[in-house]
């Protein structure tokens, strides 16, 4: 039997958006296990993302540990996430999570919501097409 290649991780967070995640952690009202980040439906492109507090994780959820933060994707945006980086901006209006996902083919005039096209299979496991 040979051994699962590790896959690669499903988002990776900027130092900013690392040290915003740990820094909510560390002022959290109650213990958590990670900052869940999710897709829903909604907005007027379509599709929403959603982060809140995560009591635990789920048997299926994916857990990203990034530079001492702990991010922890919901199993059903798994494939709508793949390959996005997070990241924390500060300008003079507001301060934000902003995520770069290469899956996203569209936003709204305001910016609240996205319209995303899942990744491919192949996307999400290069030795399918390969045939390894």
């Amino acid at each position: 039997m040979t051994e699962a290649r590790p896959r690669p991780a499903v988002m990776k967070l900027t130092d900013a958006a690392a040290a915003r995640v740990r820094a909510l952690m560390e002022r959290s009202d109650k213990p958590a296990a990670g900052l869940r980040v999710g897709i829903k439906n909604g907005g007027c492109a379509g599709m929403e993302y959603t982060m809140e507090f995560a009591e635990e994780a789920g048997r299926f959820d994916e857990i990203i540990e990034d530079k001492g933060a702990r991010v922890i994707i919901d199993p059903k945006a798994i494939l709508y996430l793949l390959g996005t980086e997070m990241d924390y901006r500060i300008d003079k209006m507001s301060a934000q999570f902003v995520f770069n996902n290469p899956n996203q083919t569209s936003a709204c005039g305001c910016g609240e919501s996205v319209a995303i096209t899942p990744a491919k299979a192949e996307a999400a496991n290069p030795s399918a097409s390969s045939g390894a």
